[in-house]
């Protein structure tokens, strides 16, 4: 009889742990929670004039408006990305614009406290179907567009401010590690995931189309800009692939995950070159038909290019005949 009691009493108290276990598990998970969803606090930083920086500005001009997040919690060791080097690059990216007629406004500069989870994020789902030798890259983006995790849009609904113009402007977001997984050829009819560690990631609407919530759909996240090319060259390649919805490509080249060459701003170089005309793969014309593009009239209001009208694959109509129509190179052996 002692020995029953004994054991259900240590059954008794065995529940009774687990469930103050229980209990004190979702009482943390439900913090958890409430620290993601909470919006971070921005603040202007006085640091940054943007008055003299945007001195250069000319009214009725086409314009690209940007906004910069930093976050004023990073990680110590985390040194590739200092506030200095973001505003140098953004400097960089004015001149490299300035021959192409479109300058670049610098709305603010926050800083806050971002929630340390977000520090470093993966940017889409691993893909599970990669592009073959039917269609071209393009063609098979618009078909399987990428989509956001569920931990990246978390992110940004945590990083970025609701704007009536959220989906016309550029958001530089400073993180500490983006990762952008995709598909390649190992050997034979075999593919394997890979993953990028992304110095700059612009979440372009070509490979993401309407499952990129208009409200993020000028995000873009900077990384990495510890090298003299980094910093002169990543915030303007990454405009160019959000304004001119390109991935990299140049001239004769043709679209690629990484494509790395000289001559062209959306290769991976030292390239700063915007070409125009159907050799230079209408570059410069489909910059300037960019929805993220407005011409601020006499009585101050902005005029805006048309929106995309279906979610901005790359062949998008409001681009008209500046587009590019190519085929694609088999990846793997045809006679497999």
């Amino acid at each position: 009889m002692n020995k029953l009691f004994s054991l259900l009493f240590l059954l008794s108290l065995s529940l009774s742990i687990n469930s103050c276990v229980e209990y004190e598990n979702k009482d943390e998970r439900k913090k958890r929670e409430s620290e993601i969803q909470e919006k971070v606090s921005w603040e202007i930083d006085n640091s940054i004039d943007s008055k003299v920086i945007n001195s250069d500005l000319v009214a009725g001009k086409m314009t690209i408006d940007v906004g910069i997040y930093f976050p004023s919690n990073l990680d110590k060791a985390f040194k590739k990305v200092t506030l200095d080097k973001m505003i140098e690059s953004f400097k960089a990216a004015k001149e490299i614009y300035k021959p192409t007629d479109v300058q670049l406004n610098l709305l603010w500069v926050k800083t806050g406290k971002v929630n340390p989870s977000f520090f470093s994020i993966q940017a889409n789902e691993t893909p599970g179907i990669p592009r073959t030798e039917y269609v071209n890259m393009y063609q098979h983006m618009q078909r399987h567009p990428a989509v956001l995790t569920k931990h990246a849009k978390a992110a940004f609904e945590h990083i970025v401010e609701p704007d009536k113009d959220n989906h016309r402007t550029i958001y530089l977001i400073v993180l500490q590690e983006v990762f952008y997984p995709f598909l390649d050829v190992s050997e034979g009819r075999n593919w394997m995931i890979k993953s990028v560690r992304t110095g700059g990631m612009s979440f372009p609407t070509y490979s993401y189309l309407e499952n990129l919530p208009n409200r993020f759909r000028g995000v873009m996240t900077i990384t990495n800009l510890s090298r003299p090319d980094r910093f002169r060259r990543t915030i303007a390649h990454e405009i160019g692939h959000k304004a001119m919805n390109v991935s990299h490509e140049y001239m004769e080249q043709d679209p690629e995950n990484e494509v790395f060459a000289e001559g062209g701003l959306m290769l991976y170089g030292q390239g700063e070159d915007i070409p125009s005309g159907e050799k230079g793969r209408w570059h410069l014309e489909r910059l300037h038909l960019s929805p993220f593009i407005y011409r601020m009239s006499a009585d101050g209001i902005k005029q805006w290019n048309l929106d995309y009208k279906e979610g901005g694959h790359y062949y998008d109509p409001i681009y008209g005949k500046k587009i590019i129509h190519f085929s694609s190179k088999p990846p793997i052996n045809e006679n497999w």
